[in-house]
């Protein structure tokens, strides 16, 4: 996936956050954590991979599926957009 090769150092730094995430969730647990705390850090780390997964969707969709046709390109666009409402 050459586009996972360009913005490697982006993803890398998401992936990064992410595993902060989780590791801050973990620690809430073992720390016996009010419930709502650890529902919201649950729903944020939910949020951050559904960003890191349009992310992808997009660029894989831009690279492998219309790279070499602008009209695809265009076509794309509303499905694209639709993608990024139903991942949030």
């Amino acid at each position: 996936m050459s586009h996972t090769i360009q913005n490697k150092k982006a993803l890398i730094t998401r992936v990064r956050r992410i595993g902060g995430q989780v590791a801050s969730l973990e620690k809430a647990l073992e720390a016996d954590a009010d419930c709502d705390a650890v529902l919201q850090q649950a729903a944020s780390i939910r949020g951050a991979v559904q960003g890191l997964m349009g992310l992808l969707l997009e660029d894989h969709l831009k690279e492998h599926v219309a790279a070499s046709n602008p009209k695809a390109l265009r076509e794309l666009e509303p499905v694209m957009a639709v993608l990024r409402s139903y991942l949030r």
